[in-house]
């Protein structure tokens, strides 16, 4: 007897960023696609009919489910959006509430994370949100346990996300949990493997092109596409065509981190991905994403993960090592 499709529910407010909308789809229809029998069941739900994206160019957007698409659906997702300082619409924070006693997990993505820290659910709980935003979270919430370094928090029935790329962390994680480590792999191969494959010079002649007019982007993506470089900062200002004073300040600026902690993230998203991918041994992957030792990338990954590269790739993994 066939298992039935797993639901997820994805709790869209005014406001939100527009890859957080498209993400959800993306990696669910990638996991169906590496594998058929792994397909989800995707509510999109607003208090309102009509919703608007985040700006620049902002669009309204229908949502077929209000909040009665959460019922029923073994997953609720809060998606960021742009009033989360201020009160939920009414009738949000119930709706949120009534999941969790249904026995409902519940996540956040990014500026999510403060709508779901409002109802009260994650007191006691370890959670994060997008970096830039973790020390102002911890001060509305402090019964919450906000996790500066973390991208994606798992704490019991509850899961947070920094929102890196819509989401994806998140989405991948409930895959594996929906229908198996091995699936969740696959999927993340499907969608991310060929991006850091094609870069190559291409990417960086790109990067040389946009780096008077795009501000950080360029040099963040240079730091995310080489994790295992090991630039200075003199090197990264350089990269960056300002100096390492203004460079500093304009990564705090943006992502709430000095730009060698925007490098630390980024050897461990690299790493987390390999390690899922079964692709190296430990050594291998320490050396592959810059970390100079193993014992250097395990007290790095237990440090910013709370477990080990081992139990991360028991558990998150398409083969143990």
């Amino acid at each position: 007897m066939p298992m039935p499709m797993p639901v997820v529910a994805l709790l869209v407010l005014d406001g939100v960023p527009g890859n957080q909308l498209t993400t959800p789809g993306l990696v669910f229809d990638a996991a169906a696609g590496v594998h058929p029998p792994a397909r989800t069941e995707l509510r999109v739900c607003s208090v309102r009919p009509a919703v608007a994206t985040a700006g620049p160019l902002p669009l309204d957007i229908t949502a077929p489910w209000g909040t009665d698409g959460l019922e029923g659906a073994g997953t609720v997702v809060l998606a960021g959006h742009d009033g989360f300082l201020a009160a939920p619409p009414p009738g949000v924070l119930d709706a949120v509430r009534a999941a969790a006693a249904r026995g409902s997990r519940v996540a956040a993505v990014g500026t999510g994370t403060f709508t779901l820290a409002a109802s009260g659910l994650l007191d006691g709980h370890r959670a994060t949100t997008e970096w830039c935003r973790t020390a102002e979270l911890a001060a509305r919430h402090p019964r919450v346990a906000v996790d500066p370094a973390g991208a994606l928090v798992t704490d019991g029935p509850f899961l947070t996300s920094a929102g890196l790329f819509g989401g994806i962390d998140l989405f991948l994680h409930l895959i594996g949990l929906d229908h198996g480590p091995q699936v969740a792999a696959r999927t993340a191969r499907q969608l991310i493997d060929p991006l850091y494959e094609d870069m190559g010079a291409t990417r960086e002649e790109i990067d040389r092109e946009l780096a008077d007019t795009a501000g950080l982007e360029p040099t963040m993506r240079w730091l995310e596409t080489h994790p295992h470089d090991s630039p200075t900062l003199a090197e990264m200002a350089a990269h960056a065509r300002t100096s390492v004073r203004s460079l500093n300040r304009r990564f705090r600026e943006r992502t709430g981190l000095t730009p060698r902690q925007y490098l630390l993230r980024a050897r461990l998203e690299r790493a987390r991905r390999l390690l899922a991918a079964g692709d190296g041994t430990i050594e291998e992957i320490a050396a592959r994403t810059g970390f100079g030792s193993p014992a250097s990338f395990r007290h790095h990954f237990r440090r910013l993960t709370g477990t080990t590269p081992r139990a991360y790739r028991a558990s998150h993994g398409s083969r143990g090592r």
